[in-house]
């Protein structure tokens, strides 16, 4: 089953103090950025953020779960995402763990070598 736009318009929403947040519908689910990084998923309207240290200590009391079968653990974040300051808060520190995307000329730099 895939996720529902209006739930994932709900989520970019309540993340909107964390940057500049946009989402991305990927195999009828969907990927969300802060500042061009992927920092979560919407998998079946559950909300999965990428996990980082600070996330896992800014959270507290952690549950994991895959958004898909075979991927790996993502912070799967259940009834927080209520709260905007709350989730706005783990999505920047979660921006900030992250590393920047790799641009497509570095790509292609790795490629030639």
């Amino acid at each position: 089953m895939g996720s529902d736009k209006n739930f994932v318009e709900f989520i970019v929403g309540q993340m909107r103090d964390a940057g500049c947040i946009s989402s991305r519908k990927m195999f009828g689910e969907y990927a969300i950025y802060c500042d061009s990084k992927v920092v979560a998923l919407v998998c079946d309207n559950q909300l999965f953020v990428k996990p980082t240290k600070g996330g896992r200590a800014y959270i507290g009391t952690i549950v994991e779960a895959a958004p898909y079968p075979g991927a790996k653990l993502y912070f799967l974040i259940e009834d927080a995402f209520e709260s905007h300051e709350w989730l706005s808060g783990l999505i920047t520190i979660t921006t900030q763990e992250l590393l920047p995307p790799p641009t497509k000329k570095k790509l292609y730099d790795k490629e030639l070598k």
